[in-house]
Parts: C-alpha cells; structure tokens; sequence
C-alpha cells in the first residue's frame, strides 16, 4: 500500500512489523478486521495488506509520523542480536528509540502501548510454585553484555512512562520457535545450525520455549486485557537443551551432537571468539559471550499470570518445532531432503 498516513482511531502501529514476531502478529490483527500501520526497514518485507511507513524506529520524526492518529501501539522494534560491531546500536535502537515511541505515544494520547521487553533481563529462580517469580535481573547484578543492558532500560523506561498517565503493558516473550523467522534469530540459528550438523557439541543449558505465534496473540490479549505497570511473562516449556535435541532427533531423523561442553569451557570459547570478532573479523562470533552467560543461568519461567489475566494459550513445543522444521526445508535453510523428513515424521508421528 501507499505510504499515506491517515488519522484512523481503531489503526493499530506495529514497529517492527517485518520481524519474527512482529510478522505474525500484523497477521493475526489483519485477520480481525483491524488496520494496521506498520513502521519497518525499506529492506524487510512487510503484508502488502499493511499500511506500510519505511523508515527506522530511531527518526524520531518518522515515530512521530507513525503514531499520528493510532489506537494502540505494540512497540516491538529491537536490535536483537547478541553481538555487534559498533555497540553503540544498542542503545540507538533499545533504548533511546523506545524513549521516542513512548513519548509520541503519550502526546498523541493513543489507548494503550504494548512493549516488547525479554526474559533474558529476568531471573526465574524462586519458590515453582508460585505463579510470578520473574523479578529484574539487576537485583542480582547479573544483567549480561549491552543487548541486555538496553532492554532493561527500555522496559524501565515503559514502566515509567506507565507512571506518568500513560497506558503500558509490558510483555516479555521467552524463546520463540515456530514458522517464519526470516532474519534468523538467536534461537533460529541455534536449531539450523544443529539440523545442519554444524555443532559437534553443545551445552546443556536450560531453556523456556513458546510457539511464536502463541506470543502474537500474546501482545493482542496484552494491549485487551493487560494492566497498564504490569509485566506479563509469555512463555510455556522449560526443558534442558539435550530434551529439545531429543525432540528434534524424533522429528527429522537428524542425529544430533552427544558430547556436551562444560560451562567453563563455553565461557572461555564465548570470551576468545568475541575478542576475535570485535578486533580482527569483525564479523558475528558463533557463541556470543552474552548468550553463554544466558545460557549459564538455572532459571524456571512460569507464565501463569499470562494464562490467568490474559488467557494466554500455550501450543504444544513439539508441535511449533514441527512447523518450524518445515518451514525451514522449504525456505532452504535447512539441508533435509523434505521427502526424508516427511516420511521419518510419518513413522515417529504414530508410535
């Protein structure tokens, strides 16, 4: 569509729209009838059905232009992966460009922002059976490298905001798996490399994933149903990394790595390669150092409050990493003959 921006109350803003997430929840707001204004990247492919403004999150005079005349903004626009050459994007694009989406926000008075934060600036431990045991990572002065510095500032920065009149609900989004993620991130790349047999070995880390497109719809219920201030955790299985190999071994046929590294040999791997990259390569190392030290952490996310004030739902990980192995032979990322795995699956699918 043209790049006309027009005063609609019920438009709905996404920033970001072009992203894993981001894709599926324009979709999923175009299936309800709703419009949608997309502000993305001139080279990230965004739904013709969208209402589309080219330009980058960090203009404040195209955030402006964006949030002119919305209802509702679900501000997902990041710079998501771990490592970067220059640093300083970080907080460009975390950071500071979030401070500018919440404050056009407020001056155009929309009805409520969404914020995508991260459960990497969040600690699970605590009592399992408590319903909400997230609580801020900085407590602890564990919050690792400048990706998860700038998240924890932005969603400071929303809270804040909240404070101060303006409707916010915050949620944070665990490790999406699932169809579509076109820019391969982190927990993408992790399940190519291994289907590609490209890791010969790995560490067992602990993980929470959600089906991606269960975390749309999350945003959706949020900007419905959250209370402003709040924080609500979109999440679904924890399990160790050697059970998700397991999963993905049963589902393509794909043998995976059986020799796990320990912790310490990861971090001193993670700290050699990011030397090499930010000095000598300059290209993105395999282990960034920030995700060894996530993955370092012995955390139980629990999504509870999602379910209950939201009604969050929660799509079974098998399922979501079916659709992604999938999605992943067609596009070609993935070097599985589609008919081999079609007929493994067929053959696990009925023990």
């Amino acid at each position: 569509m043209a790049e006309s921006v027009s005063a609609d109350r019920g438009c709905s803003l996404v920033t970001g729209g072009g992203g894993f997430i981001g894709t599926h929840l324009v979709r999923l707001l175009l299936e309800r009838g709703e419009r949608v204004r997309v502000l993305e990247l001139d080279d990230v492919p965004v739904s013709d059905d969208a209402e589309i403004i080219r330009g980058s999150v960090a203009d404040g005079a195209m955030v402006r232009r964006a949030v002119k005349g919305v209802r509702r903004v679900y501000h997902l626009a990041a710079y998501t992966n771990l490592w970067a050459p220059d640093k300083r994007i970080f907080r460009q694009v975390n950071y500071e460009s979030t401070c500018a989406v919440l404050h056009e926000a407020m001056r155009a008075e929309v009805e409520v922002v969404v914020h995508t934060s991260t459960e990497a600036i969040l600690t699970g431990e605590g009592d399992p059976d408590e319903s909400d045991r997230t609580s801020l990572l900085s407590r602890k002065k564990k919050i690792f490298g400048p990706y998860c510095q700038t998240k924890l500032m932005a969603e400071q920065a929303a809270l804040e905001a909240s404070r101060e009149g303006l409707s916010v609900v915050v949620v944070s989004p665990t490790s999406p798996v699932g169809p579509g993620d076109r820019h391969i991130t982190p927990p993408t790349r992790m399940i190519v490399d291994l289907l590609n047999r490209k890791i010969p070995a790995y560490l067992d880390c602990r993980l929470n994933l959600v089906d991606v497109r269960d975390v749309a719809e999350g945003h959706i219920l949020a900007a419905q149903r959250g209370r402003s201030g709040e924080r609500y955790l979109l999440g679904h299985e924890n399990m160790m990394l050697s059970r998700l190999l397991l999963m993905l071994e049963e589902i393509t046929g794909v043998v995976m790595p059986k020799y796990k590294i320990p912790y310490w040999l990861a971090l001193v791997v993670g700290a050699l390669q990011e030397f090499v990259a930010d000095h000598v390569t300059h290209k993105a190392p395999m282990a960034p150092l920030t995700g060894v030290r996530l993955a370092g952490r012995k955390n139980n996310f629990n999504s509870d409050k999602a379910v209950h004030e939201l009604g969050f739902k929660q799509t079974p990980i098998r399922q979501a990493l079916i659709d992604e192995v999938i999605w992943l032979i067609k596009t070609g990322q993935v070097n599985l003959p589609a008919h081999l795995f079609r007929k493994h699956f067929e053959s696990t699918d009925k023990k």
